[in-house]
């Protein structure tokens, strides 16, 4: 009996699985989309204010500009009605609302100096941004030269410039 001629067994190569595809990508890459938009989204925010910041500060330094040459040395009440205006407009920009819109007289002094007025509007110059606006006829100490350069050091300390 002979024995049938045994042929070799053919085996078949190695199949590797298909590469993943690119396709959903995985729960990671999601994570890390949503942390780059994240910040993305918060850099531009920043930005925008910034850029309005600046855009405000800008606008209030023409119209001091204006207001200084307008005046002249002799400070009137619609002179400091018009300062104290501008510097509680830019106040209302920069800080909370709640805590500007309603201070007057020398809470308003205070708040000027505790932002950046290093006591200069409740006990220098800058007092009579308090009653000035009110009354009929100044007192002659009253500078005009000295007060605009006050409030435009006030408005640049808080403007970032």
């Amino acid at each position: 009996m002979n024995a049938p001629a045994q042929t070799p067994l053919q085996l078949r190569d190695i199949h590797l699985p298909a590469p993943p595809d690119f396709w959903p990508p995985a729960p990671g890459w999601w994570l890390l989309a949503a942390v780059v938009l994240g910040l993305a989204a918060w850099a531009g925010m920043l930005a925008w204010r910034r850029l309005k910041i600046r855009r405000e500060r800008q606008r209030v330094m023409a119209l001091l500009e204006q207001l200084e040459r307008s005046s002249g040395e002799a400070a009137t009440p619609e002179f400091l009605a018009q300062l104290s205006s501008l510097t509680r407009r830019l106040a209302l920009m920069r800080f909370p609302r709640h805590e500007v819109a309603s201070l007057t007289g020398q809470d308003w002094l205070r708040f000027l100096d505790s932002s950046g007025g290093d006591g200069q509007f409740s006990e220098g110059p800058g007092r009579v941004l308090a009653q000035g606006p009110y009354v009929r006829e100044l007192s002659d100490d009253v500078d005009s030269r000295t007060l605009t350069s006050l409030v435009r050091h006030w408005i640049r300390r808080n403007t970032g410039r």
